[in-house]
């Protein structure tokens, strides 16, 4: 079907069209359409479109003064316009651009903010004549997503990253149709989230009083982002990757020289985690909670007089002492009705033992994937090294290479809900995020998004070049793709299009 697709679009240009992600399918003309600055959509009505259509009118004539258009209104058609944002929420689109006008249609707000985001991206400004303008109509395209969880990792623990910063990050997805934040929120160098129930963990566990949030600033982010259809999964990393939590409460600790994994012998450590995630339950709205659960050492365990004869009182090995505790801390999810994600070393460690519900995050290469898909497990896909943002040396060709259903069969990849880019935060604060997180992650979002046929590098380069560029123009600091290195500075003077 695609290759019709192409087909068609070939009679007017040789190329795909610069949008970003390429749509599933398209149809387009050789006519030019000039679009009036007053654009309005109309139809459908619902608070968070209303929202909406203000950001994407913004967004669609940052030039004022510009001529007149016939393109007046763009009619919108949304079955529901007031969807819950959850796992698999629908996000398909139709978007019809023509010289008699513009039409969306969509069975959630979701899938019409992403139509009127390929709108702005085919909308662009002429200078010459002083309009806007949208090249090669009449454009037919129909379009939904690959896979349904599309991510990025953000790290507020190694560096903080302010709320300001955190919300701008959030707003660049939206260019891309990512659709899902996973935020790292604490780990052993900080404990930046304000429990309500705990409040010790911040105030003692945070970097200073400046790098913390209150549980108002988790609620006004996930409310920022869910505006967006943008999900928000927390990340609360048990038992290891736990040291910032001993500043506030050392009884949960195995001792004060050998901080983690936390203290699987006394039932304080369950009751402060129950406390802890149902505040992150409180102040979050998704039905997925990850518990980490990645690079657990026992020695320290094993170094403590007290757990070691706890262990022995129960007839454990430090291992099995592990997989209580995730059994434990996967309970305290189900109870609490939400849905556990964890690494990797879970499935490593423990196999079909996990909760049926428990959803395996790949980061380690190997077969992983098809192990869990085969036994029934559902599995998000962010294989390292190349889908991990921080390594710094893969350019943006080498992660376009990833496919999160390699080696798959289709009842297996149909378990893959989806995958993301890992944005560990060792190397980066807000000064250099930006730079680091794009253009690389358009990659990773074009194999999330596009068909899985949309494979050749050659075919995208012009367009993430356009599409960095863009991003540019909208105030986002995206590197240059040709960049040997991800966030290195530009060679020298030159067009934004040749760097």
């Amino acid at each position: 079907m695609r290759s019709l697709m192409l087909l068609a679009a070939a009679v007017g240009c040789a190329a795909d069209p610069n949008i970003w992600p390429l749509p599933r399918q398209y149809t387009n003309g050789t006519v030019t359409v000039t679009v009036d600055p007053g654009l309005s959509f109309t139809g459908t009505q619902s608070a968070d479109l209303t929202m909406a259509y203000g950001r994407y009118k913004e967004q669609l004539f940052p030039h004022t003064g510009a001529q007149a258009g016939s393109l007046k209104s763009c009619q919108v058609t949304v079955a529901d316009g007031s969807a819950k944002l959850v796992l698999g929420a629908d996000e398909s689109y139709t978007l019809d651009v023509s010289a008699t006008g513009c039409k969306i249609t969509a069975k959630t707000q979701f899938g019409a903010y992403h139509a009127m985001e390929t709108l702005s991206q085919l909308v662009v400004f002429n200078f010459d004549s002083d309009a806007y303008v949208v090249k090669d109509t009449p454009w037919s395209i129909t379009d939904s997503p690959r896979f349904e969880h599309r991510e990025v990792l953000l790290d507020t623990s190694r560096h903080f990253q302010p709320i300001a910063s955190l919300k701008n990050i959030i707003t660049s997805f939206t260019y891309a149709k990512i659709n899902t934040v996973h935020w790292h929120i604490v780990d052993e160098q900080s404990f930046p989230y304000g429990s309500p129930t705990y409040p010790k963990l911040a105030k003692m566990g945070a970097y200073s009083n400046f790098e913390r949030f209150t549980q108002q600033d988790v609620k006004d982010v996930v409310e920022y982002a869910r505006q967006r259809g943008v999900r928000v999964v927390v990340e609360i990393d048990t038992p290891g990757h736990a040291a910032s939590w001993c500043k506030g409460h050392p009884e949960i600790c195995p001792s004060p020289t050998c901080l983690m994994p936390l203290n699987p012998a006394t039932n304080a450590t369950f009751d402060l985690i129950k406390g802890l995630f149902k505040d992150v339950q409180d102040a979050t709205i998704d039905g997925i909670f990850h518990i980490g659960g990645d690079e657990v050492n026992t020695g320290c365990w094993t170094k403590s007089s007290s757990i070691s004869a706890w262990l022995q009182q129960h007839n454990m090995t430090a291992d099995q002492g592990y997989e209580y505790f995730v059994g434990r801390v996967t309970d305290i999810v189900l109870d609490l009705g939400m849905i556990p994600t964890a690494w990797d070393e879970l499935w490593t460690h423990f196999g079909t033992k996990l909760d049926k519900k428990t959803i395996i995050h790949q980061w380690h290469n190997g077969t992983i994937a098809k192990e869990a898909t085969a036994a029934g497990y559902r599995v998000v896909w962010s294989s390292e090294p190349t889908w991990y943002l921080d390594h710094l040396q893969y350019t943006w060709q080498v992660l376009y290479q990833g496919d999160p259903c390699v080696g798959l069969t289709d009842a297996e990849c149909s378990l893959v809900i989806g995958g993301g880019g890992e944005m560990w935060g060792e190397t980066v604060d807000s000064s250099d995020i930006q730079n680091t997180i794009w253009p690389k992650m358009a990659a990773i979002a074009e194999r999330l998004w596009s068909d899985k046929s949309v494979t050749s590098i050659d075919e995208a380069t012009p367009r993430i070049r356009y599409f960095r560029c863009l991003l540019n123009r909208r105030g986002i600091g995206a590197a240059p793709p040709s960049n040997k290195e991800a966030r290195s500075a530009p060679p020298g003077p030159g067009s934004c299009f040749d760097q």
